[in-house]
């Protein structure tokens, strides 16, 4: 199955895949928490959406409670704190595991990619986030302190584009 044939529920429990959200676009797909010492980087986010958006990029972000439980909310609460805090008009889906048993079946195939330094496996934190090209092939894999304005983030999404 095609990473783009993931079966995805969105934030709002409507069933899509991959290839639903993305329509040929690049995305980056983004764990995200409300309560994180890396929540901020939501405004990075945000700034790459309206960037790049236009020239055929998404950013998709996954709540996932798994890290200290940082992410406690309802998906009513998640929407309207990602809304109102910071704007968030990327999509959200549905909450789930990204490390363990119950490792949602996206991260199962995303987890499979190196970082930089050549490391696949779990995912280390919150705000861990993997580039997807136009074809659904993962590319680019950013641990959470790489920021989303890190040049080598913007340049990946540049080649992409």
């Amino acid at each position: 199955m095609s990473l783009n044939d993931i079966p995805l529920r969105t934030l709002a429990d409507a069933s899509t895949t991959l290839g639903e959200l993305t329509a040929g676009q690049a995305a980056l797909i983004v764990n995200v928490a409300s309560r994180c010492g890396l929540t901020p980087q939501y405004a990075g986010l945000v700034e790459l959406q309206r960037t790049y958006g236009p020239r055929g990029f998404t950013v998709i972000g996954m709540p996932c409670n798994q890290f200290a439980g940082q992410e406690p909310g309802t998906a009513e609460e998640i929407q309207e704190f990602c809304a109102a805090t910071y704007g968030v008009d990327f999509p959200l889906l549905a909450k789930a595991d990204v490390n363990g048993p119950g490792r949602h079946p996206l991260y199962e195939r995303l987890a499979q990619t190196p970082d930089e330094s050549g490391e696949a496996g779990d995912v280390q934190w919150n705000f861990e986030k993997f580039l997807v090209d136009r074809d659904g092939r993962v590319v680019a894999r950013f641990r959470p302190g790489t920021t989303p304005d890190d040049p080598a983030v913007t340049a990946a999404i540049e080649k992409l584009l």
